[in-house]
Formats: C-alpha cells, structure tokens, sequence
C-alpha cells in the first residue's frame, strides 16, 4: 500500500494518469482508488511515547518502522533524552548480558522473570545483540557475561538509537512533562503536558522508567492500575564501623552476603568503601532484598562469607595446613592468598587476635574465632548508600494489569507500558537494559495494531 499511496500523491502534483508498469488488472481493479482514497482522507495514527529512555527508543524506532505511515513522537520531560544509557556502566553503556552464567531468570530478575522468560521467546539478548551490530555498533562479551560497546563509550548505544529515530521519521520532543492524561470516548488520548500545551494521540506507551516516589506516577492518577509501591533496588550499605571503613578501596574477588533469618543471598566481587560496602555482590543483595530492607528502614545485620567456595570444614581444614606448615610464622604474615592482607589484618583484630602470635600458639578457641569470621562474619546495616552510575526501583505499573501479549493496558484501550515503570527490575550488568529493549520491542509490535490484528 506504500507504493500506492506514493503513486497517488504522484497524481496529485500532475503525474501521468496510469504509469505503463501498472498492469492492466491492476488499473482495472474497483477497489483499487477507493483503498487509496481511504488512506488520504484517514489522517495518520499518532503513537505517542512518553519517556525518552532506552525502552521509549525502543519502542518507536519498532513502531516507526512497523508502520511507517503512522506518526511517532516522543515526549521527554528532561531536556537531554536517554541520560540514563550514557552512565551505564561507567560510561561505556552495559546494554545487556551474554546470560551465560545465568541459570535460572530469578537469578537476574528479582521481580519480573517469569513474564520475561515468555517475552524474551520474541526478543531477547541475542536479538539485541543482532540488532546493534546491524545498526553499525560493534559490541564486545567480558568474562564477567556483560556486554559492551566495542568503543567503551555508551554514546556510541545512544548515538544510534537517536539516528536510527532520525533516519525512521521519529519525532523528538524534549522538555515535555506529562502532567495529566485523559481517554475520549472514541479510546484516543488527551495528554496535557506542563507548558500548557494538550496533544491529541491515538495510542500512548507510558517508559517513563522506574519512579523513586510514587508521586512521580501521578500523571496515571485515576485509571485505575494497581501500583506496586516503588522503593530504591541496587544501592550500597551505610556501616558504622569505622575500622572497616579505614580499609576503603579494599576488593575481595568473591565473596558471599546474605540477611540472617531470611533466603536472601548474594555472591561476587565485594568493595569496602569509605561509607561501608559496596561491589556486585552488595548491588545483588540489594536487588533481591529492596523490599525487606525498605520495610526494616534500611537497618539490618548482614553475614559476609569472604571464602565463599569452601565450606566451613574445608575453612577449617585450610587454616590447620596453613598454621601446620609454618607453626613459628606471626598470625599477621600468613594468611589466605584469596584475602587482602589489610583485610586479614582486620579480621584479626576483630576477633581479638594478636597479629604478633605465631600460629603454635593459637589455640582452639582462636581457631574457633577465626573459622567465624572467615566463614560468618556479622556487620550491622545502618543505611542506603547510592549506586551513581544507575538508580534502579522496584515497583511500578503491576504486570496483571497488562496483555502480557501486547504489553497493552487491561483497563485503559491504546494504552502501553514498557521498561522500569513496570513492576520489572534486575541485578547489575545489564539486565535492566535488556528488560527495556524487549519491553520496548513487544510495545512497538503491537501499539499501532487494530483491534482485529491483535
């Protein structure tokens, strides 16, 4: 219908009235100018995207291109659109994962992975990694599963997804903040933004991202959806010990966390900081306990594990070899080479234990102390940290209430919701991201459907 509807507009500047690579059956056709006379007196669907994220991108550059005759505009209330991809990952855009240290989806999506194991059948990492590539950016898989940019700049994701919304007729609207949202009585939408202004759409995705306050959902007032309350996911521990604080900038390569009395539990790379910890392992444990933590006013004890891959009798097995071979060497000068030898210093101290004394003399209850705080090592959680280079909710728009098909609205017809405003969120490495894209992607297929495509 594109060729016909560029044939018509031909007649209308003057063009020939049948061109000679029109066959005969064609121009003989009776349906043939009543179907073009349908589509320039029918103005075009205008797909309204509220939110210039990652997954509002996604979103209507997929739409743009599924219906290019349909008018796409996003309205982002910053003056910067896609400020959120540009810090990822320090900068360099962690745009998903490789997945393969994955085995099960919970792993990475506290809240969100069973919905998301049935729309990754439509688009998951692998398509995103397709998609990128073909689109001209080069990508590259750490060890650590998390994929990359080749260049280590995210303005090279964001760059791309601007010039592919350019490229496809995407209409960009920056400074746009919706204040309230109102359907008609033909199901269209009346949207009135801050500056005064009322927009008339046909169909509207809501990708405003997570809302660290309930009050920022307040332009869905009144349309009935149940809200799951947001709190803070992926953030760093506030610790009062100030001997642990004095070890900042200290990193154990793998370590495991847990909440005692709870399943909540976490294992990676763990940082000591100036404010108490952070690192992946403390972001997980974040991640999969925001609400717990939220409830207990962000004071709780936590249990560190600092060699995670032994269990408590092979620690305790460990330590009888290590002061068995060297009897006369000082406690402080013979440690675990998986530890830091600030950190080693530290744990002696906190159990009461003489850096000075030679491991002859250690003694069993020394011993005891020493499995302990090697294998259960108790901290006090007295606060939130940040984790700047991304803020991540849990809570939002509740999945039941949407198509989990289309990702449309059960209660509200033409409407869609893609990204963090769902009740989605995941782990550090780029699952956040890749939960944008395909939410994105699933709203783009099927926001400019009729209701008998769908």
């Amino acid at each position: 219908m594109a060729a016909d509807w560029n044939f018509f507009l031909s007649l209308q500047a003057g063009g020939s009235a049948w061109p000679a690579e029109r066959n005969a059956a064609e121009r003989a056709d009776p349906d043939f100018i009543p179907t073009i006379l349908m589509h320039m007196t029918k103005n075009p669907l205008h797909i309204a995207i509220i939110g210039g994220g990652a997954a509002g991108f996604f979103a209507a550059v997929t739409a743009k291109d599924k219906w290019p005759e349909a008018r796409v505009v996003i309205y982002e209330r910053n003056r910067n659109v896609l400020a959120k991809v540009l810090v990822t990952g320090g900068g360099r855009c962690n745009l998903t994962n490789s997945f393969e240290l994955i085995t099960d989806l919970r792993q990475a999506y506290p809240r969100g992975h069973r919905q998301l194991k049935r729309w990754f059948r439509h688009f998951d990492h692998r398509q995103t990694y397709a998609w990128f590539e073909r689109k001209g950016v080069p990508l590259v898989t750490q060890a650590d599963a998390c994929v990359f940019p080749r260049s280590q700049q995210s303005a090279s994701v964001a760059d791309c997804l601007v010039g592919e919304a350019r490229r496809t007729g995407v209409e960009i609207r920056t400074g746009c903040r919706l204040e309230r949202m109102t359907q008609t009585a033909d199901c269209a939408w009346e949207l009135l933004f801050g500056n005064g202004e009322t927009v008339r759409a046909d169909r509207v995705a809501v990708t405003t991202g997570g809302a660290p306050k309930a009050s920022l959902l307040r332009h869905l007032d009144g349309l009935g959806h149940r809200v799951e309350a947001p709190v803070p996911s992926l953030f760093t521990f506030d610790m009062a010990d100030r001997a642990l604080r004095s070890l900042m900038g200290t990193v154990v390569g793998e370590a495991s966390v847990s909440i005692p009395s709870t399943k909540f539990q976490a294992s990676g790379p763990l940082l000591i900081t100036h404010w108490g910890m952070s690192g992946p392992a403390i972001l997980k444990l974040s991640s999969y306990a925001a609400r717990h933590l939220h409830e207990c006013g962000y004071r709780s004890a936590m249990s560190v594990c600092w060699l995670p891959a032994l269990r408590r009798s092979e620690v305790e097995e460990m330590l009888v070899r290590l002061g068995a071979s060297h009897p006369q060497r000082q406690l402080g000068s013979q440690r675990p080479q998986v530890l830091p030898s600030r950190l080693w210093s530290y744990l002696l101290s906190k159990g009461g234990l003489d850096e000075g004394k030679r491991w002859a003399e250690l003694g069993r209850k020394g011993f005891n102390r020493l499995v302990e705080l090697l294998t259960n090592d108790c901290y006090e959680i007295t606060g939130r940290g940040t984790f700047k280079e991304e803020f991540v909710t849990c809570g939002g728009i509740s999945l039941s209430e949407i198509d989990l098909n289309t990702m449309e609205s059960k209660r509200c017809p033409h409407l869609f919701f893609a990204g963090e405003v769902l009740d989605i969120d995941g782990i550090t490495g780029g699952f956040n991201l890749q939960a944008a894209w395909t939410t994105g992607y699933l709203v783009g297929q099927h926001i400019g459907c009729q209701e008998s495509e769908e």
